[in-house]
Order: structure tokens, then C-alpha cells, then sequence
């Protein structure tokens, strides 16, 4: 008589209980109520760009009591010079830093993530060392370089550096977007015969895609919001950029045009809005796959 082995039976393990659901009405709550207080400002100044000049700031509501457009029209010729002149000046500026930044720390990256050369590592250290000295330490030398150099009032100073790869972020983002292609990649296209620029140009700029549009939306959102910039280089108001141009409606020794202020800085915000809602899938993915193996 042979004896049967014994099965052991396991039990099927507990259902797992879902969250509560009064906390995640709460949790959901929460979280309408940090949005609303965050655009609200931004709900603000859309409300006052479309008031009254006389209700801008003696009312709290955010619907006018009527829908006034001329602070729109009084703000774009309102000025000496046209405000389109200034959206013409920062869409300049910005398109050229992100060319260069773009063109400039992609190569530089490339070269310090795979390429082998002496003293590599020290100077990729200096690079990132240069990410914790503050821009106001650096300023009156630049200022002397570039008035010595005849650049002052233009955009020289605003954009040529850029072409120089001088954005340490940048440079670091792309390195470690890099790092994360297979390197079986460059062997196979060295045997065939590949020079380095030729692997770069074909087979990293297709392959990083992501990370260059995240350093092409960083590039130009800080480029088109900048004011500090282009209030140390540029005098000549033909010159200035939108920054400096919505400083003109603020006068502290005349009456100041609020409407128009607001109306201008509501219209200065569509192209970043609009540059961000094209590009943001490629931002998600090259902010999230950077410093990760793929």
C-alpha cells in the first residue's frame, strides 16, 4: 500500500481593500483648492486686462462688470514704438539662444560623454562647477568684456555666449541623456567607417530628440522672461524686449497705464503657453528617461 503525498492547499490571499473614499475626496479637494490659489494670480491679470481702468484695483471679483478691450489696443500702440517691435525683439533673441544652446551643449555633451580625451573628467568637474557661481559675480566682467568690445546696446551679449555652450545645465542634462544610448551603437558605426561628428550627427541627435526639445523649451521660456538681461546690455528702446517694454507702462513720476500693463503681459504669456502645450510630450519624456538607462 503506497501512501499518497499530501498537497498542501494555500490560501488564496486577502482582497486588498481600497482606499478610503472620503480620503480621496479630501486628497482631490486638496488639490483644487493648491489650484486655484496657484493660477489665481494669473486669473487676476487676465480679469484686469479686460476691465475698466476705474475697477482694475477697486474690485476684488474676478468677472468685470463689463468687458472692456481697449486697454489691448491702448497698450500695442500706446507706446513711442509699437509693441509688436518688442515681441519681434524676443522672439529674436529667444530663437538664437536656443539654436545656440541647442547646437553648443549637445556637442559639448557629446564630447564629454563619449568621447576619451586627456583631462576629461577634470574639466567636465569645472564645467559643473561653474553651476554654483552666482550670474551677479560674473556680471561687471562680462559688462567690461562686451562694452570693450563695442556690444553694448545689442543683442551680442545676449546671444553669442549661448553659441559658446556657456549653460552648464544644459551641458549636464545632455550628458546624462547620453550617457543612457548604448555605446554598441558608436562601434558599429566606427566599423563602418563613421567619424565621431558623423556618429553624432546621424545616430545621437535622431536618438535624443527628448532631451533637446527639453533644453529647447528651457532655453527659450527663460530667454522670453528674462528682464535683467537686457536691462544691463540694452538702452536703445527700438532694442528692448518685451520684459523691458512692459517696464514702460509704469511710470513712478507719471501716471502709469495699468490696463495696458496688464494686457501686454497677458499677450506676452500666449507663446510661451502655446511653445509648452506643442512640445510638452517631448519635455515629460526627455525629463524623465535624463540620468536613466534605456
Amino acid at each position: 500500500m503506497t501512501d499518497t503525498p499530501m498537497t498542501s492547499v494555500t490560501a488564496p490571499p486577502p482582497p486588498v481593500s481600497g482606499r478610503n473614499p472620503m480620503a480621496s475626496v479630501l486628497i482631490h479637494a486638496a488639490l483644487i483648492a493648491a489650484s486655484i490659489a496657484m493660477i489665481y494670480p494669473l486669473l487676476w491679470m487676465v480679469s484686469a486686462s479686460i476691465r475698466p481702468e476705474d475697477e482694475i484695483f477697486s474690485s476684488t471679483s474676478l468677472l468685470p462688470s463689463s468687458v472692456d478691450f481697449s486697454s489691448y489696443i491702448r497698450g500695442w500702440f500706446g507706446l513711442d514704438i509699437s509693441f509688436g517691435r518688442f515681441f519681434w525683439n524676443s522672439l529674436v533673441v529667444s530663437v538664437l539662444t536656443v539654436t545656440g544652446n541647442v547646437m553648443a551643449c549637445s556637442l559639448a555633451a557629446y564630447a564629454f560623454a563619449r568621447l576619451r580625451f586627456k583631462g576629461r573628467n577634470f574639466w567636465f568637474a569645472i564645467m559643473l562647477g561653474t553651476l554654483m557661481i552666482p550670474y551677479h559675480v560674473t556680471l561687471i566682467p562680462q559688462y567690461v568684456l562686451f562694452l570693450n568690445l563695442g556690444w553694448v546696446d545689442t543683442y551680442l551679449p545676449l546671444v553669442v555666449p549661448k553659441f559658446l555652450a556657456s549653460d552648464a545645465f544644459f551641458i549636464f542634462l545632455m550628458v546624462q541623456f547620453f550617457r543612457g544610448i548604448p555605446r554598441e551603437l558608436d562601434e558599429a558605426a566606427m566599423m563602418d567607417g563613421c567619424s565621431p561628428w558623423r556618429i553624432y550627427w546621424k545616430i545621437m541627435l535622431p536618438l535624443s530628440l527628448p532631451v533637446l526639445a527639453t533644453a529647447a523649451i528651457f532655453s527659450f521660456i527663460w530667454t522670453w522672461d528674462d528682464f535683467f538681461g537686457p536691462l544691463i546690455y540694452l538702452n536703445d528702446m527700438n532694442n528692448y524686449t518685451i520684459q523691458l517694454g512692459l517696464r514702460t507702462f509704469v511710470d513712478s513720476s507719471s501716471t502709469s497705464d495699468w490696463g495696458g500693463l496688464f494686457a501686454m503681459s497677458t499677450l506676452s504669456l500666449v507663446p510661451v503657453f502655446f511653445f509648452f502645450l506643442f512640445f510638452q510630450r517631448l519635455l515629460i519624456e526627455g525629463i524623465a528617461t535624463t540620468g536613466m538607462k534605456r
